[in-house]
């Protein structure tokens, strides 16, 4: 294969956000930005990851404790595209419920995809826990809302399915919800083992440890590849290439034209961050807190009590008419903030607007790019991006190895759920 139609020269960070988002620094935790090298000469390696926010990140960590040689390589500052964007709830939950999975794939594909979700908000905490990082993580519950069409009726149907699969969660009916946790919806899905962060002080602490064990950082523009058999040849926007065994394609919603899939779209999402609020004007739990609707409204606190609320997606990819959107979209979100939590004190701190990647099944496109033996794509998409780079970081690191396993196929990029004709079982 020959991907001389890669160019990621249309595409810079501001088309990836515009706005100004709370990360990079929370209750006083301080996480330097990684040191980048100029690329001064050819170089050779066992992996070059082309990406360095929190996917390049997952991956670059993962890799490098494996043994590998690692550089990564990106043309612009590290974790200042789409990462910065992030609200970093990481929920195991899908944006397609289990009930929509179920009649995409069937009941035993769809609940083995929720709970490799499970398992990777789990390792996540445990990566987080052993290095110690200083991201503000911390374990939360989620609160999944009824809104639209999905009432008590649908959300019992959908816990039933999730308790078939062996995952936890209670239903909170009207007074339960209201009473112990201060939200007037019919009804909502109570679980456990979600998590928060801030995402840009995770992939800095990530890329840091991966450089702590000999990875390269790389200030470097990937505009083509060549698959020479053995390897690939990445050519750069200077007289200098990189050659590696293989190629982790970690660009977040900067995607290559011979990657793209048919079931990828590129969306707007908006989002806002309160001023500090008093502890009287939290819900109880800090529950991450979401919508079942489409799309949806979702809310979560900071380590310094600020409210985060988002959606309001659109779909368009033009970064020139999102960025017209963004202050009535800001004021929309607000207005929505009082309506959902009136205890709210809804000062606006900060606001901000990205590119969105989403699928037409919530799932992430992780795995070979079809037509290459040694090209590797990581696009952790949707509303759980940050628990997929997770996943895609294992995964990859598996398919290197040779350890090639069935259920891999659920994320490859050339799955289409449009010619899914299995139903619920």
């Amino acid at each position: 294969m020959d991907s001389s139609d890669l160019d990621f020269q249309d595409t810079n960070h501001d088309d990836l956000s515009t706005g100004l988002s709370p990360w990079g620094s929370q209750q006083g935790l301080s996480v330097a930005a990684p040191e980048r090298d100029r690329l001064k000469e050819s170089i050779k390696t066992d992996i070059a990851i082309v990406g360095a926010g929190i996917t390049g990140a997952l991956a670059a960590e993962h890799l490098t404790s494996l043994g590998h040689k690692v550089i990564v390589l990106d043309r612009e500052q590290p974790g200042l595209g789409s990462t910065r964007a992030s609200t970093a709830m990481l929920q195991w939950e899908t944006d397609s419920s289990l009930v929509e999975l179920t009649g995409l794939y069937g009941f035993e594909t769809a609940a083995d995809v929720y709970r490799r979700s499970r398992a990777a908000v789990a390792g996540l905490m445990e990566l987080v826990a052993t290095h110690q990082i200083p991201c503000a993580f911390h374990p939360r519950p989620t609160l999944y809302l009824a809104a639209g069409q999905v009432g008590e009726k649908e959300l019992r149907e959908e816990l039933a399915l999730r308790q078939r699969a062996g995952l936890p969660g209670d239903l909170l009916t009207y007074g339960a919800l209201l009473g112990d946790f201060g939200f007037d919806r019919e009804a909502a899905i109570l679980s456990p083992e979600s998590a928060e962060a801030d995402p840009l002080l995770l992939a800095w602490s990530l890329l840091r440890i991966a450089a702590g064990r000999g990875a390269r950082i790389i200030d470097a523009d990937a505009l083509h590849f060549h698959d020479e058999g053995q390897g690939v040849v990445i050519e750069t926007s200077g007289p200098h290439v990189i050659e590696a065994a293989h190629v982790v394609l970690a660009t977040g919603y900067v995607m290559p034209h011979f990657v793209m899939p048919a079931c990828h779209t590129i969306s707007s999402s908006f989002a806002l961050s309160t001023v500090p609020q008093r502890p009287d004007q939290l819900w109880p739990q800090r529950a991450l807190t979401w919508e079942a609707a489409e799309p949806y409204l979702y809310m979560r606190m900071t380590a310094d009590n600020r409210i985060i609320i988002g959606g309001e997606d659109e779909e368009i990819a033009d970064p020139e008419m999102r960025d017209a959107m963004l202050w009535d979209k800001t004021m929309r979100l607000k207005e929505k903030l009082l309506q959902l939590w009136p205890k709210a004190n809804a000062t606006i701190s900060h606001a901000w607007c990205g590119a969105f990647g989403e699928t037409s099944d919530g799932l992430p496109l992780i795995g070979a790019v079809p037509g290459a033996k040694r090209l590797f794509a990581a696009y952790g998409y949707g509303g759980n991006g940050i628990t997929f780079s997770y996943l895609a970081s294992r995964m990859i690191a598996a398919m290197i190895s040779g350890d090639r396993r069935e259920w891999f196929d659920n994320f490859a990029l050339d799955r289409d759920p449009r010619k899914s004709t299995q139903g619920q079982s």
